[in-house]
């Protein structure tokens, strides 16, 4: 999610209707690199997610608010849990940093893009229970049980690996991750996911390059926007009883 794609022109024109929430807890019209989880973050899905809503809506002010770190599993994504890779706490992070931003507006969504690091035997058969219980730790701590929350499958170049001898075979557990974010979709309400068909990686099997990030920021966005949109038909359902 924190995007490792090469910044081109496109990626920095601005768009006075979406901002970013930046390192140090300030609004700020958003450019690529929206992230600053480590030196190499580049374009990913986020501005492109931001710009897409802000088109579909022109009565809006767009907020981003960049919380991801890459390589992090989603074990280290709950109350407490540092990542020394880092030196941070991913999960206590994104709770303060969205609790400033509610401040000056409404939490609309979540989009979530992880599970290189549980793509492991060990890992995978409980990604689907891990991530349901995130997702209810977020919608609790913030205060909004009905948040949409939409995340991202792993691409396909990520299905193939190669061990220490040279030899490829099948990633089964990449495979595993994406049938439970699939799954989710049954059992947890104001949930949806967004395929990575037809995305490409930047010459390394394991990140998107800049125009798969931008592709993958639109998908979220429509899927949020639908989450929003059925939200909203429930709440005027109940008004009109």
């Amino acid at each position: 999610m924190a995007g490792r794609g090469a910044v081109e022109a496109q990626d920095t024109v601005p768009n006075r209707r979406v901002l970013r929430l930046n390192k140090e807890g300030a609004w700020e019209i958003a450019k690529d690199p929206v992230h600053f989880d480590k030196a190499a973050a580049g374009v990913g899905p986020g501005l492109t997610f931001g710009k897409t809503l802000a088109a579909l809506d022109t009565s809006v002010v767009i907020g981003l608010i960049p919380c991801a770190v890459g390589g992090s599993g989603i074990n280290v994504w709950q109350p407490g849990a540092f990542y020394a890779a880092t030196n941070t706490n991913p999960y206590d992070d994104a709770i303060r940093r969205a609790k400033a931003a509610m401040q000056s507006g409404t939490l609309a969504g979540i989009i979530w893009h992880q599970g290189e690091s549980d793509s492991k035997p060990d890992l995978s058969s409980a990604y689907g229970k891990n991530l349901t219980e995130l997702i209810a730790r977020f919608r609790r701590d913030l205060q909004s049980p009905d948040v949409p929350f939409v995340a991202g499958q792993l691409p396909e170049f990520q299905f193939v690996q190669t061990d220490s001898i040279g030899k490829q075979h099948v990633n089964a557990d990449a495979i595993r991750v994406n049938q439970a974010v699939a799954q989710l979709k049954k059992t947890v309400p104001h949930y949806d996911y967004v395929t990575a068909e037809g995305t490409r990686d930047r010459g390394d099997r394991l990140h998107f390059d800049a125009v798969s990030a931008r592709l993958m920021g639109r998908r979220y966005a429509l899927a949020i926007k639908a989450l929003q949109q059925k939200n909203a038909k429930a709440r005027s359902r109940v008004r009109a009883k």
